[in-house]
């Protein structure tokens, strides 16, 4: 529908977005409720707004939109609507980046190199200090402006986990907001993870 010539029309609301598919191999095109996970991520962020594109976009073409630019994890592809939009908003609001995480539940030990070449595990850690990356990830217009100059410029990597490790190290943590996510936005790592996520994201 198009808007009344009186209508007022937000357009910082806009958001661009890309599903990062690649570096994921075949994960991303396994089933979950009928859909591929990358075509049900791509369904939310479109339930959420987020004008998808293509990951081949220039980053000039990207800085040209000036828009907040959410990223995507095929691998959270029951990350609710709401949240992507909500991350997105505040991402641009408060000119940071927005980052979906969620709690780490599994025992952590610490590894150290062992002489023969391999490793050991050493004590426990502390688990409340530790947060799984998930999704989006949310660049506000400033940073997708500031972040990577000249032709050949694209992010400098599609790992979420190493990602906000580059973007903490460029920006300062305190420029990197860490939003907890909904249960529903965990990641997928394995056969076991994907039946996890489909009983817990089953309609019925």
């Amino acid at each position: 529908m198009n808007p009344h010539p009186y209508d007022v029309v937000d357009i910082s609301a806009r958001v661009a977005g890309i599903v990062l598919e690649e570096g994921r191999g075949a994960l991303p095109f396994r089933l979950i409720h009928g859909e591929s996970l990358v075509a049900a991520a791509a369904w939310a962020a479109g339930e959420a707004g987020v004008d998808l594109l293509d990951q081949t976009v220039p980053w000039e073409a990207l800085v040209e939109r000036e828009e907040p630019l959410l990223l995507h994890d095929p691998l959270c592809p029951m990350t609710p609507p709401d949240f992507l939009r909500a991350c997105a908003e505040r991402a641009e609001v408060a000119d940071v980046v927005v980052v979906g995480v969620r709690p780490v539940t599994d025992t952590v030990k610490e590894a150290h190199a062992a002489p023969d070449g391999g490793e050991t595990l050493g004590a426990h850690v502390d688990r409340d200090a530790l947060v799984a990356v998930c999704s989006p990830i949310v660049l506000p217009t400033s940073v997708v402006a500031d972040l990577l100059g000249g032709p050949d410029a694209r992010l400098p990597t599609t790992d979420f986990v190493a990602l906000v490790a580059a973007l903490r190290d460029r920006y300062g943590a305190a420029r990197v907001v860490l939003v907890d996510a909904p249960p529903a936005a965990r990641r997928i790592g394995s056969d076991a993870d994907l039946q996890v996520l489909e009983a817990l994201t089953d309609p019925r």
